[in-house]
């Protein structure tokens, strides 16, 4: 509704605007900005800053404001809202193709280190990993930290997609909103059927944001050990909820056979037993917002 207001009060009828005019334009669609930030940014995880989308909303209004021809008839309103549009995708895309190189070096680590685990029969240390890698450990320590990132955004985010997948261009129907609560149901359900040692890591670590080191207390491990932890039930989440939801995205070696194979078969397995489509949506009101993990 404000948008309308707004839009109504700066048609004009002269063919250019003065630099008078373009300030007041500016001016009075400041709240524009924050409109579409704060409706993008309810799409975004929390690391996204707020901060750069609202710099990059102000100078797109700012050159709407330069570009716009009243003559043409269409409300300013809507001519700063697509030019700000395109800004704030120009800004997600840059993290894109930053979380694109990320998910390549994520890959690698994964992929080396289902192999060290099936070569070796257990989890590989981060000096074994680091070597099968050709890295050296304090380098893969950064990379586990990028890794860990990107992760959490496509749990926060449930999925990997480009730029133009986190922008709103409509409101989401009755199926979206089905299939958005089913997501996060899965995502619990995913949770709860993780090993112990694994799903306490996951709730300590990231909902309950204890350090590492505490958690390494509780439990009587290293730290690295934690770590390890970590990365094996953040694989398995992803894979998890890759299998019920997009079953495209398991590669041939996830699928293949084998212990490791059958292991991760019983673990999708669980996840389907922990309840129907009823109790998935369970975990989220009736608009979609989801209750405590």
């Amino acid at each position: 509704m404000t948008v309308t207001i707004q839009e109504r009060s700066t048609s004009a009828s002269t063919s250019n605007t003065t630099a008078r005019e373009r300030d007041d334009l500016v001016r009075t669609h400041l709240p524009l900005v924050g409109h579409l930030v704060r409706e993008m940014l309810g799409r975004l995880p929390a690391h996204v800053s707020r901060e750069d989308l609202v710099s990059a909303g102000m100078a797109a209004l700012a050159h709407a404001a330069k570009g716009f021809d009243p003559s043409r008839g269409i409300p300013f309103g809507s001519f700063a809202t697509t030019r700000i549009r395109g800004a704030l995708l120009d800004e997600l895309r840059g993290l894109d193709w930053a979380s694109r190189s990320v998910r390549t070096r994520a890959r690698k680590v994964e992929t080396t280190t289902q192999e060290l685990t099936a070569a070796l029969g257990r989890t590989p240390t981060q000096t074994e990993l680091a070597e099968a890698l050709g890295v050296a450990p304090e380098e893969l320590k950064t990379i586990d930290d990028d890794v860990q990132r990107a992760v959490v955004l496509s749990l926060q985010g449930f999925t990997a997609g480009t730029a133009e997948d986190l922008v709103p261009e409509r409101t989401p129907g009755p199926e979206d909103l089905i299939l958005h609560r089913e997501r996060i149901g899965y995502l619990h359900h995913a949770i709860g059927a993780l090993p112990e040692r694994l799903r306490a890591v996951v709730t300590a670590y990231f909902f309950e944001e204890r350090p590492m080191n505490d958690i390494a207390r509780e439990l009587g491990v290293t730290e690295s050990r934690v770590s390890q932890l970590r990365a094996e039930a953040l694989m398995l989440l992803r894979d998890g909820l890759n299998n019920h939801l997009d079953p495209h995205l398991l590669n041939a070696q996830e699928r293949a056979g084998g212990c490791v194979a059958r292991r991760r078969e019983a673990y999708y397995s669980q996840i389907a037993g922990q309840g129907d489509l009823s109790a998935r949506l369970a975990h989220t009101t009736a608009l979609g917002i989801p209750f405590n993990l």
